[in-house]
């Protein structure tokens, strides 16, 4: 791609990536940003020249995002749809849907490996903190949870993860790009709730996860207790029936 510097996605996260993958992670982004407005033709031939690849990689991200429901494909493109204010907070759903599940799976087992390496990523988080590195940052943030979620070992909920860590990683992205800029200080609350997940999951202690997830939702606080009652119902059930 030409001019990286003009892009919003991080040029270093897509060494691995395909092309196609390429291009979709910058449209994403300009998408999710609103520099792509709702409404607007995307053409496949402009695309493939802005981005300097053939049509067939830009095929293939355009079939990402409309899997993603951030465009409609059209006969020769697509256009942008973009998120409403429900898809936003149904995502946020999904998230703590994904993450009261996890933290009562993970009392079962044992957590100090997890911890070791949450600790890890925390003091990395740190460092790019103080060297005020956005996208440093949001990476060590996704990668935190995702360790996490990782730790349970259970291919279906990884893999509800992985479909909504395209488009919840540009969130972050975004949003960490402009809290390091305009509220700087808010990174002291967000550093103790992440380090509040980790003395939950080192101490098996209910009442802290709760708390962390409430720090961490809490736009959506009403449904940390529902959800997270729903799931020492189900584990209670799973207990019964393997007495």
């Amino acid at each position: 791609m030409e001019n990286p510097g003009e892009f919003l996605y991080p040029e270093k996260w897509l060494s691995k990536a395909s092309a196609g993958d390429k291009v979709a992670s910058e449209l994403r982004m300009r998408i999710i940003s609103g520099l792509i407005e709702s409404g607007t033709t995307l053409s496949e031939n402009k695309i493939a020249t802005d981005f300097s690849v053939s049509r067939s990689p830009v095929r293939e991200a355009l079939k990402i995002l409309s899997n993603e429901n951030l465009i409609r494909l059209e006969r020769m493109g697509a256009v942008a749809l973009g998120l409403t204010e429900k898809e936003v907070e149904e995502i946020y759903d999904v998230r703590l849907l994904i993450e009261t599940f996890v933290f009562e799976r993970l009392v079962r087992i044992d957590t100090h490996d997890l911890v070791k390496e949450l600790s890890k990523i925390f003091e990395m988080m740190k460092v790019a903190i103080k060297y005020r590195d956005a996208d440093e940052f949001s990476y060590q943030d996704v990668l935190f949870h995702e360790t996490i979620i990782r730790a349970i070992d259970h291919s279906y909920m990884l893999m509800i993860w992985n479909n909504l860590k395209p488009v919840m990683e540009s969130f972050i992205l975004l949003s960490m790009r402009v809290r390091f800029k305009e509220n700087y200080e808010d990174f002291t609350r967000i550093m103790e709730n992440h380090q509040l997940y980790i003395e939950a999951i080192k101490t098996k202690d209910r009442s802290l996860m709760i708390k962390s997830l409430h720090l961490n939702f809490d736009d959506v606080q009403g449904k940390v207790e529902h959800l997270w009652m729903s799931q020492q119902l189900l584990s209670k059930g799973v207990e019964e029936e393997n007495d």
